[in-house]
């Protein structure tokens, strides 16, 4: 199986392999701890219904890895003002607030057609938001 490296840092190594899937491998300070907090916020993201945000396929918590379905490719230029909105969104719709809200944390998804946002190791699960009595509509494809 080809296996394409994406990031190789200090606090993790990324790869994608032939099937698109993302494998990712938490290393350095508190890996065991950013491993569970990433594992258990995309759980209850995907639990919560977030259809931007990738999905565990495996868990190796031993190893401080685990698969997960791919978010696209990096989006460089997206303005930081932009990905701020997307972070509120994810707060305000899903109860997540990622403690990493910066623009290198957000993707694009072409098969999604819209942008998506990656790397929960610094999160916080916050209580599932109930929808406001004046909530018309659901929120904006953002």
């Amino acid at each position: 199986m080809s296996i394409q490296p994406i990031k190789d840092g200090i606090r993790s190594h990324v790869r994608i392999d032939f099937y698109g899937n993302v494998h990712k491998r938490l290393r350095g300070t508190d890996a065991d701890k950013r491993y569970a907090t990433e594992v258990e916020v995309l759980k209850v993201l995907e639990q919560r219904g977030c259809p931007y945000v990738p999905k565990v396929i495996e868990e190796h918590p031993e190893e401080n890895y685990f698969v997960s379905t791919n978010c696209g490719m990096p989006a460089p230029h997206i303005p930081k003002e932009r990905a701020d909105q997307l972070f509120a969104a994810l707060e305000r719709d899903y109860g997540v607030r990622h403690l990493d809200a910066e623009p290198r944390n957000i993707t694009y998804s072409d098969k999604l057609a819209r942008f998506c946002i990656i790397d929960f190791e610094l999160a916080e699960i916050l209580p599932f938001p109930t929808p406001s009595e004046d909530a018309s509509q659901p929120a904006a494809n953002i």
